[in-house]
């Protein structure tokens, strides 16, 4: 099978091009270089690349010749830094989607993978005690400068419990981003139905690992903290740190791609099926930071909760800062069952092994300074 890979180049992308060449297959990738991202092609970018934006129909034509499936993972990523950002994240995630799949409907090309994400959730699944599975509404920032970051029931006030998120769970997207991807999805199912096609989306949770970008505001959290810890910073976690996520590592992300590519002949004419893609081990951002800050090799010994504030004699610990921002969302878990049952995808690398393993990996360099 020839696969092409969009993104290729880029964190996510380059492990998955690894994963798909490993298994046996034929890769091109298709990827801008856009200069905001990349200082040129990374040296572990080992494919036949179209330099190209997925949103440049000729581009888009030269990458897709002869290929026999598609996993699309360009995009336009994090949550956002201001308004300034909206009109990219919607022409990048969602005008560059519609011209790959129109150019995929006139040459033929019948299967898609691609990137879709947890965001496309907002919050996580709460109960309530007397009302059941209910949804929050976004956090009052009144409440969140006052240090109140736990969702209340909407209909009595009350404190809620945690659940798992699964895949039928109601979309709810609260910021431009998850929007973004969020139209992705809702796209694939309309390119499906048109053309006879088969289509996954991947709902990627917090991915980390090897060749993340350093250094960038769009980057992911982990990322984020590992290049404080390498510039001498005690990594700064908002809220209280009691936020929950699950993260997993990018090659287990790599892997399900590959499954769902090898699923998609067994799927209906016409259908989208979208998975969780998590590690089904939550932690939460506080955990995460002074895990790493561990592994790293300057954490000092936990106290309580393991957090605590930039130490002495070299030592540095994470900083609990109480900051927010209104598009983030407190807990976001998910159950991985459905990926299992219909992909057999079960993440393998377990949270210390990978949060040991991301402390001393290598990451990618930020882009080039623009004048």
């Amino acid at each position: 099978m020839r696969v092409l890979v969009t993104g290729a180049a880029g964190f996510i992308g380059s492990h998955i091009v690894s994963a798909v060449q490993e298994a046996g297959h034929e890769v091109r990738g298709l990827d801008s270089l856009t200069p905001a991202v990349h200082r040129g092609r990374p040296s572990d970018c080992d494919v036949d690349l179209v330099v190209g934006d997925v949103r440049d129909p000729v581009a888009v034509d030269e990458a897709l010749a002869g290929v026999d499936a598609v996993c699309h993972q360009a995009a336009m990523v994090g949550l956002g830094v201001d308004l300034s950002d909206l009109p990219l994240y919607s022409d990048v995630n969602v005008t560059g989607t519609a011209v790959l799949l129109e150019a995929m409907g006139r040459h033929g090309i019948g299967r898609l993978v691609f990137a879709s994400s947890m965001v496309v959730y907002g919050e996580g699944a709460y109960d309530c005690a007397a009302h059941g599975r209910v949804r929050p509404s976004p956090r009052d920032p009144a409440d969140l400068a006052a240090g109140v970051f736990e969702p209340r029931c909407p209909s009595c006030g009350a404190p809620l419990d945690t659940s798992l998120v699964g895949e039928d769970a109601p979309l709810d997207p609260r910021n431009a981003y998850a929007m973004s991807k969020v139209a992705q999805e809702h796209l694939a199912a309309s390119w499906a139905r048109l053309t006879g096609g088969t289509a996954v989306g991947l709902r990627y949770h917090n991915v980390y690992g090897p060749r993340m970008p350093r250094d960038t505001p769009y980057s992911g959290v982990a990322a984020i903290f590992r290049s404080c810890l390498e510039n001498g910073v005690a990594p700064r976690v908002f809220e209280d740190g009691g936020q929950r996520r699950d993260f997993v590592h990018v090659r287990d992300v790599a892997r399900a791609n590959l499954l769902a590519l090898g699923a998609l002949g067994g799927l209906p004419e016409g259908s989208l099926r979208c998975y969780n893609v998590a590690s089904g081990e939550p932690h939460t951002v506080g955990e995460m930071a002074f895990a790493l800050a561990e592994a790293f090799g300057t954490a000092g010994s936990a106290s309580g909760s393991g957090l605590g504030t930039a130490g002495t004699g070299g030592v540095i610990e994470p900083v609990v800062t109480g900051e927010f921002r209104l598009g983030d969302v407190r807990h976001i878990v998910a159950s991985p069952e459905g990926a299992a049952h219909d992909l057999g995808f079960r993440a393998q690398i377990r949270f210390a092994e990978g949060m040991a393993e991301f402390a001393s990996a290598p990451l990618r360099e930020p882009a080039l300074a623009q004048t």
